[in-house]
């Protein structure tokens, strides 16, 4: 019997002497191992086992009751059934979630690799010899104040007492490195990489490595660029986490909440150029984290959400999905109430274009690699972002470091606006996308 199996005949055990009758337990575990460097120093080394569950009860009259616990034994899980069954009293009566529709579908077969864990003196060894080697790879790389290297196992599993049972586990290798520099009469330039995978083994820390040098070096010699109009290309990661800081365009709680730019009939609705196609694909291969179900015990999937510029599909909760009379789409996370959030976005062409760009001979261009301050520089509910990016002027594919400037523009209005999505995807820690071309937004520089 495994533990998921034990847990399950402990919390039905539990359940029946304290005259529960329907409940649900989600968890995981969590053994990770990470270490940070500094000046030939270690300057971290965390090793942590992180546990949590979550029991959710309902009473006789469908009220439902949540509680969190770290404990998993006998003891643990009686309480946990008992302090939610009391909280079920005082909890809500409308729209009360349930157990999803689909938390007994057969799951996704996903292929991942298992690796062996290190010990921590090795993972500090090995990024020691990073952080050396990226002192010397040039001169005017004098700090590397942020980096990091760490492995965890993960495991999840969800349960309730209809008779579903999910497990599954995972490893995950993670490298980050950002390095600084310093020159005479010039502003310090920084860059940056962050690369996974399932193992220590397979993770491409020569690619980071190299990445950040090219980055680094790519903006030390600056120039300030003029304020006004340009036509802009976002490389994957800028273009994903704009995705991301708006995703409340095809969250449907938000949607329900009206905390979002869509509203309940904005499926079918043209929201961006007919060149955009866009999914949510948990399963993807480039998703080293995949998760085969999420906190209610739904499948995850590939969701298609924009088709050709039109919005398909929003991201559902069991909740959500029964007051939209829809489906659960593998994106609910379960705590004191249901949110939902992404998986993995999957960004790709849509229509063919009429014509073709190419950075080779563009002219006055800006390519923007990093957004910055998501934080601060966006509101969602309007639609408007103004942040600062790193990111080069390129001319005939020459490109010249951006000494600083800001981005800004209305996100509805920047997906109407492609003009181009190239043909050759990224594949990065949240998600796979290509260069997206955007004909025209506001640039503020230092002029």
């Amino acid at each position: 019997m495994s533990k998921v199996q034990s847990i399950a005949q402990i919390a039905t055990e539990k359940a029946h002497q304290l005259g529960i009758k329907k409940f649900d337990i989600y968890g995981s575990a969590v053994d990770q191992t990470s270490v940070q460097v500094f000046q030939g120093e270690p300057k971290q080394v965390k090793a942590s086992q992180k546990s949590s569950v979550i029991v959710r009860v309902w009473n006789e009259k469908q009220q439902i009751g949540v509680t969190s616990t770290t404990d998993v034994d006998e003891v643990g899980i009686e309480l946990a059934l008992k302090t939610a069954l009391e909280a079920s009293y005082f909890g809500v009566t409308d729209h009360v979630p349930d157990f999803s529709t689909e938390a007994k579908s057969p799951l996704p077969v996903v292929k991942s690799s298992w690796g062996k864990p290190f010990p921590a003196s090795d993972l500090i060894d090995k990024l020691l010899k990073l952080e050396q080697d990226l002192l010397n790879s040039h001169e005017a790389i004098t700090s590397v104040p942020y980096n990091g290297l760490a492995q965890q196992e993960v495991d999840r599993f969800y349960l309730n007492s209809d008779g579903a049972l999910r497990e599954e586990a995972r490893s995950i290798a993670s490298v980050y490195l950002y390095t600084t520099t310093e020159q005479e009469n010039r502003k310090p330039r920084s860059g940056g990489s962050y690369k996974v995978a399932n193992t220590l083994e397979t993770l491409d820390i020569d690619g980071c490595f190299q990445e950040t040098v090219e980055k680094t070096l790519s903006h030390l010699d600056y120039q300030p660029i003029p304020s006004g109009k340009y036509r802009v290309v976002f490389s994957p990661e800028a273009f994903l986490s704009l995705l991301g800081a708006f995703s409340n365009l095809y969250n449907a709680q938000n949607i329900l909440d009206k905390q979002s730019l869509s509203t309940p009939d904005s499926l079918g609705k043209q929201i961006a150029s007919s060149l955009l196609s866009l999914s949510d694909n948990a399963l993807h291969e480039g998703n080293i984290g995949a998760e085969t179900f999420d906190g209610e015990g739904t499948p995850t999937r590939n969701l298609p959400i924009i088709e050709k510029g039109i919005l398909v599909n929003f991201l559902h909760s069991s909740v959500t999905a029964k007051r939209m009379n829809a489906q659960p789409t593998g994106h609910a996370s379960i705590g004191a109430k249901v949110s939902i959030s992404p998986n993995y976005y999957h960004v790709f062409r849509g229509e063919q274009p009429t014509q073709e760009y190419s950075l080779e001979n563009a002219d006055n261009v800006i390519l923007i690699d990093d957004v910055q301050a998501l934080h601060a520089g966006v509101n969602s509910l309007q639609g408007s972002f103004s942040l600062p990016f790193d990111g080069w002027l390129v001319n005939k594919g020459e490109k010249v470091s951006i000494e600083a400037a800001t981005v800004a523009g209305d996100f509805l209005e920047l997906l109407k606006s492609i003009i181009f999505v190239e043909d050759t995807p990224e594949i990065t820690p949240s998600g796979i996308c290509p260069r997206i071309w955007i004909d025209s937004l506001s640039v503020t520089g230092q002029s």
